[in-house]
């Protein structure tokens, strides 16, 4: 039987609930993992139709974390960036994305941007989750086509973002 949306918010709304902090968001990530293997809940929510490039599939009432549906038909290689005060999940169900953590060499404020460097690439495949806690700076690159689950702590359609921008692509 397939894992449904309702499952998997009620799941995610209890392991928020046990534990708020990082051992609940990892729990998240499990849960997630499930759900990018299930081909039926694929095939129902990830849809280009529904999700091109990015819907809100469920919000939570109570906790306000958010399930979206992301498809990318085409190319889409993001810029740093964090969530600002919220924290998201990123699950792969259907091609890779290649994934950048970013280093802040310096802190920006009211005009100037955050500068940062890349520390770490790596490559999120089919039925990978990663967590990103708030204020954590991280890039997407993705080539082909590209099928992922996003929890959001917060909808991240009502959240500023930080001013980020690379050091390299500033000092040009």
């Amino acid at each position: 039987m397939a894992y449904t949306l309702e499952q998997l918010a009620s799941d995610i709304r209890a392991a928020l609930k046990a534990d708020p902090g990082v051992g609940g968001k990892q729990e998240v990530c499990k849960l997630v993992s499930r759900v990018l293997l299930d081909k039926d809940f694929v095939e129902r929510h990830l849809t280009a139709d529904q999700c091109k490039p990015r819907k809100v599939l469920y919000e939570d009432p109570e906790l306000g974390f958010c399930i979206c549906g992301h498809v990318y038909e085409k190319p889409a290689h993001g810029e740093p960036h964090d969530h600002g005060s919220s924290w998201a999940i990123y699950g792969l169900a259907v091609g890779d994305t290649e994934m950048t953590d970013w280093r802040i060499v310096r802190k920006g404020d009211g005009t100037d941007p955050t500068l940062v460097e890349p520390e770490r690439t790596y490559v999120l495949k089919p039925g990978d989750s990663h967590f990103y806690d708030v204020g954590v700076v991280h890039s997407p690159k993705r080539d082909s086509l590209t099928k992922l689950v996003r929890i959001e702590g917060a909808n991240l359609d009502r959240i500023e973002r930080s001013n980020i921008k690379a050091a390299s692509k500033a000092a040009a």
